[in-house]
């Protein structure tokens, strides 16, 4: 019996095809879009800021056990740190969120 020239298994019909096909067809990369802009990174890093100054803000020395130290209850530790901080905690999540609106978003949401 004479051997026949096709290829027995599927793999080998798939490699058979891909060889008859031409290898001009070069494809153009796709843009590649990513789920955060810079402007994203951008508010992330200063909402980062004004967690980091937070905390700062909320150091300092402790009581010892000899004396009491009164600057414990300063308005800078008590308030402004934890303000500063938890403002930094929420603008996070806006920063992650924010999209820049599309020129097609913006016309559809004008009112006439």
């Amino acid at each position: 019996m004479a051997k026949s020239n096709q290829p027995t298994s599927k793999s080998a019909n798939a490699t058979a095809e891909r060889a008859k096909q031409p290898a001009a067809a070069k494809t153009t990369p796709e843009k590649i879009t990513y789920p955060l802009g810079k402007i994203n990174f951008v508010m992330m890093a200063i909402c980062l800021l004004l967690i980091v100054i937070g905390f700062w803000l909320m150091t300092g020395s402790a009581n010892t056990g000899d004396t009491f130290n009164y600057s414990i209850f300063e308005s800078r530790r008590t308030v402004v740190g934890p303000l500063l901080a938890f403002a930094g905690f929420v603008l996070m999540a806006f920063a992650i969120l924010w999209r820049k609106k599309t020129p097609k978003e913006t016309d559809e949401t004008t009112i006439e």
